[in-house]
């Protein structure tokens, strides 16, 4: 078999050209971020409303921060809210105050976060191979500005990113906090020149290791102390591993980091402990911190393999090459590393940082896809230099992974091309919505789909057979890009038309028809996102005999309100044992209905109901 594996000629020439134009390299390398990121994060992404159960909780708490001026404690619903620290809901507040009350600002805070993070590992890896072409005394800038490219689209253009980085949620503002503190260190740690002998030590870190410990402290904020221990043990684990202690304590001046990850943090805490005490301290830090690591919370269990199953479908397509990456990596050559300048040792510090939030949270007991996010820009760093290396050219035992890998590649696209035309067998029910996925498989999005993966399949198999290997990961870029242009997001609008959209109406509905000092329930069932677009508290009952005991006593009181609105599915007014004469249809829209109860008009007395 003929291996061509060098970028083509008159690219590689291209490049050379684009080389000596600076200004036009970086316009086109920044017209290229915001491409990606336009489409992964930004493309319709007001055009979807909240998505129950957990987007609304942070709007509406965000929401209310801004309403009541106090930006110390989160509430929703009238209620504290200790869940998460507060700089998700400082900056969706703040994107309210600048947009409005919208989708658009809900999310903002994600889409900053992530294109943030990809931007940076762009950054990342074209500065460290061309410290590695300098040290070579050569010049690549194909093999730079490719690599450096593909390791950004990889980072936007996957599941995982894609799904949290276009809600209104803090993890993908603490995978912004937490992964761009990791490439701070690295950058930190790789500007410094080995070969300088020169004694003058700075009393602080340099830039990029203040910047590390400035987002350490913004990651605590975002979701408490995950966000230093996390990149903690990741970055000690790799000075362990090269035996740098010493020179890196000297080097990054840890105490005086300690104080500026303090000095961001800890106001904040004490402000919120200051005010509301042992509720805070134990919501916050016992639950939602030790039980989430040693317990199951909210029933959210899963087997030791879990993270195998979410990684590899939530860095789809490119997920069949991590094996090869981190193999590549030998970290059982560790004279090999220590023989590598810093700025070589990129792939092994993307190693510790992936295999570091991997192994941490496979270990806890409490299990969401979303805790592995901060790991997929370390992913697409594996897999861009294992794609780069068959630039270069110079590793045989790399290109064998690459082919393996490939192949590989080919066998996932088919069946998982295969598995979407037949979705239909496999698909399940939606309570809210319950024709959903017969509508989605009548549509013929899955089908779709599934072609796109297989013709991708086909061109990867025709690639490997002529030697064109590397164009592979470029495929499989371009396929999930039109996978989710023309199958993932019109099944997303969808979804949001029949299972979110109906309460988004009737939500409208009430806020036009309220009445002074009418109250809305919610019965059977618990949508947060009732609260952002009222706009109101909302009294959530969960059975039809609470309901309707609620009801009873609101007539009972000296002085009761004329009326109150019910929303719930139809067949939860027959079991309140309400009569037809005894509310009002104010409307109807999918699987629930609005109505209103003239107090006057209920007996005082009812049966219960079984």
């Amino acid at each position: 078999m003929k291996m061509k594996l060098s970028v083509p000629g008159a690219v590689d020439q291209w490049f050379n050209n684009l080389a000596k134009r600076p200004a036009l390299a970086v316009t086109l390398a920044i017209l290229w971020l915001v491409l990606i990121g336009w489409v992964a994060f930004g493309w319709h992404l007001g055009d979807v409303g909240l998505v129950d159960e957990t987007e609304p909780l942070f709007a509406e708490a965000s929401r209310q921060m801004l309403v009541t001026g106090d930006w110390i404690t989160p509430y929703f619903n009238g209620e504290t809210r200790f869940d998460k620290p507060a700089l998700i809901y400082w900056c969706q507040a703040i994107a309210y105050a600048i947009m409005g009350m919208n989708e658009w600002a809900v999310r903002l805070p994600s889409v900053l976060a992530a294109m943030g993070v990809v931007g940076l590992v762009f950054y990342a890896v074209f500065w460290a191979l061309t410290k590695e072409d300098e040290l070579e005394q050569t010049s690549r800038p194909a093999r730079r500005y490719l690599t450096a490219g593909i390791a950004a689209a990889m980072t936007a253009l996957n599941p995982e990113m894609i799904a949290w980085g276009r809600v209104g949620v803090s993890d993908m503002l603490l995978t912004g906090c937490m992964a761009s503190s990791l490439l701070c260190f690295f950058l930190g740690y790789a500007s410094k020149d080995t070969r300088d002998t020169s004694k003058e030590s700075s009393p602080f870190p340099n830039k990029w290791y203040i910047a590390c410990y400035v987002l350490m402290g913004a990651g605590i904020l975002t979701k408490g102390p995950v966000g230093i221990v996390l990149p903690g043990i990741i970055i000690v684990a790799f000075v362990l591993y090269l035996g740098k202690v010493r020179e890196m304590w000297r080097e990054m001046r840890p105490l005086l980091g300690l104080l500026i990850v303090l000095a961001v943090s800890v106001p904040w805490y004490a402000l919120v402990i200051w005010r509301n005490g042992w509720e805070f301290i134990n919501a916050f830090f016992g639950y939602h911190n030790v039980e989430r690591f040693t317990e199951v919370v909210n029933g959210h269990s899963a087997p030791w393999y879990f993270y195998f199953v979410v990684v590899w479908l939530g860095f789809t397509p490119y997920s069949v090459y991590l094996p090869g990456a981190i193999a590549q990596l030998k970290f059982w050559r560790r004279q090999h590393w220590l023989a590598q300048e810093r700025s070589q040792q990129l792939g092994l510090f993307a190693g510790f940082w992936f295999i570091g939030i991997f192994g941490f949270f496979t270990i806890a007991v409490t299990k969401l896809p979303s805790y592995v996010l901060p790991l997929m820009p370390a992913a697409a760093i594996l897999v861009a230099l294992l794609w780069s290396d068959q630039i270069k050219g110079t590793n045989t035992q790399s290109k064998k992974l690459f082919v393996w890998s490939g192949w590989a590649n080919v066998v996932f696209l088919s069946a998982l091309g295969i598995i979407l035309i037949n979705l239909s067998q496999i698909s399940g029910r939606d309570p809210a919505a319950p024709d959903l996925f017969l509508l989605i498989e009548q549509s013929g999005l899955p089908a779709l789909g599934g072609v796109v993966w297989l013709l991708c399949a086909v061109i990867i198999a025709a690639l490997l057979v002529i030697g064109r290997w590397q164009w592979l990961i470029s495929v499989n870029l371009l396929g999930f890009a039109v996978f989710f242009i023309v199958a993932l997001m019109p099944t997303l609008f969808l979804v949001d038309q029949h299972r979110q959209l109906p309460l988004r109406e009737l939500s409208a509905i009430a806020l036009q028809a309220e009445r002074p000092n009418e109250e809305l329930v919610m019965v059977g069932f618990k949508k947060p996102s009732v609260a952002f677009y009222t706009q109101r508290q909302i009294n959530y009952l969960q059975a039809p005999q609470e309901a309707l005991d609620h009801i009873q006593n609101q007539t009972t009181k000296q002085v009761k309100p004329p009326s109150l609105m019910v929303l719930a599915e139809q067949s939860m007014f027959a079991k309140m044992g309400l009569q037809p004469d005894e509310f009002k249809y104010l409307s109807t829209k999918g699987a629930y209905s609005l109505i209103r109860v003239p107090l006057k008009k209920i007996k005082k007395q009812k049966l219960d109901i079984s």
